[in-house]
């Protein structure tokens, strides 16, 4: 490596803000990258006087001022990181690539599909390299599953079934818990912060990524019942899918944060011809295959990697037998990220790693929420969804 790479950073500054640190971790865990720059809050002064606690080299009132006196910098930033809330994605993301800065954005992408539309045509005309945030992706035995999918392992893919249960939302937490909680729940549940939908645009595009990534399979059509439980709320927060795939299989993604009881425990099970593959964050890192009339195989982080494709290895830090867990996941995503602007923006040897979630993928959550939204306001009628690309 010819030096670190800087890193500026949106929103994550705030008491409230749960994704700034994990964020920041991520970046320095491999020592190849430094909190160079930072926007960090809403309010100038506040943002200012963030970035300096959280030891950024410089800190500005807006992201509008940083991306612009940054891309006039010869140690300007080479990538921008987005941890806003979803109101505020697509203003830097477009500001950054169109002056030739990587993005690495928080899920989902922007707001509506009209604006993914936009923002991926400004990143394909600029070249820039751009990672989504679908952190369960960049789990190591979630790219096992992936890659032996690929392979062939469980034959023609039949069916996918994804999903994303939490409790966090049960009661009214947005009008009711303490106040870091209350804003984290409040905007999530606000169309004005969070778009068209709650607890799908939150979390079910994450179960729909396991569809695309792990899978290789997009939706094509689909019915969706989009409910709000708790009285009061204006967007859901149960969200229920069944789609079509374009291989002809189809897949069930589901979502809530009304489940009392379940933290986060997403996973995914994929059918085929020839074998089942089933993960689930509960236990991340097992991965477990089925194959027809033989005995279950467990596949674990470990055994020497001796069995893991050499395109998975170098995002693996640990000796065999070490968990890794949700940080490791995010400094997956930023590994991925510094590899795809080391090669082409600096000319530098980096390794031939799986691809991790990019532009594309962030249009095409888009494009299955908008769907599943349509579709639940025409009482789960069927919908076709947008192709994108």
């Amino acid at each position: 490596m010819s030096r670190k790479l800087r890193v500026g950073m949106v929103g994550g500054g705030g008491p409230a803000n749960f994704f700034g640190g994990p964020h920041r971790r991520g970046i320095l865990i491999d020592n190849s990258a430094e909190l160079t720059a930072g926007a960090l809050r809403s309010r100038p002064e506040e943002a200012i006087a963030s970035a300096k606690e959280l030891f950024f080299a410089r800190g500005y009132g807006d992201w509008q001022s940083m991306i612009a006196e940054e891309a006039k910098r010869d140690d300007g930033i080479d990538y921008v990181t987005i941890v806003t809330p979803n109101d505020a994605h697509f203003g830097p993301a477009l500001a950054a690539a169109e002056a030739g800065m990587g993005v690495l954005c928080e899920k989902p992408l922007v707001m509506n599909l009209d604006e993914a539309k936009r923002l991926y045509q400004a990143v394909k005309a600029k070249g820039v390299p751009f990672v989504v945030a679908y952190t369960y992706t960049a789990f190591p035995m979630v790219m096992m599953a992936r890659a032996m999918v690929a392979d062939g392992k469980v034959g023609e893919v039949r069916k996918v079934e994804a999903w994303y249960p939490q409790g966090w939302l049960a009661g009214s937490r947005e009008t009711t818990a303490d106040a870091a909680g209350q804003k984290q729940a409040s905007w999530r549940v606000d169309p004005s912060k969070s778009g068209a939908s709650g607890c799908g645009g939150d979390i079910g595009t994450h179960a729909y990524e396991f569809v695309r990534f792990v899978a290789g399979l997009t939706a094509t059509r689909l019915r969706a019942r989009l409910k709000t439980f708790v009285p009061g709320r204006a967007l859901d927060d149960d969200f229920t899918v069944l789609a079509e795939l374009d291989n002809g299989g189809i897949a069930t993604i589901t979502a809530s944060q009304v489940t009392i009881g379940a933290q986060n425990d997403n996973g995914f099970r994929i059918v085929g011809t020839e074998g089942t593959l089933e993960w689930s964050i509960t236990d991340h890192n097992t991965l477990k295959y089925y194959r027809g009339g033989e005995p279950v195989s467990l596949y674990r982080l470990g055994g020497m990697y001796t069995y893991f494709p050499s395109s998975i290895t170098p995002y693996i830090r640990v000796p065999e037998g070490h968990p890794e867990g949700f940080h490791e996941a995010l400094a997956n995503l930023h590994r991925c990220l510094e590899w795809q602007i080391r090669s082409k923006t600096l000319g530098e040897s980096v390794p031939d790693a799986m691809p991790l979630p990019g532009i594309e993928d962030g249009v095409a959550g888009m494009a299955f929420i908008e769907a599943a939204v349509q579709s639940g306001r025409q009482d789960g009628e069927w919908v076709e969804v947008p192709k994108v690309g």
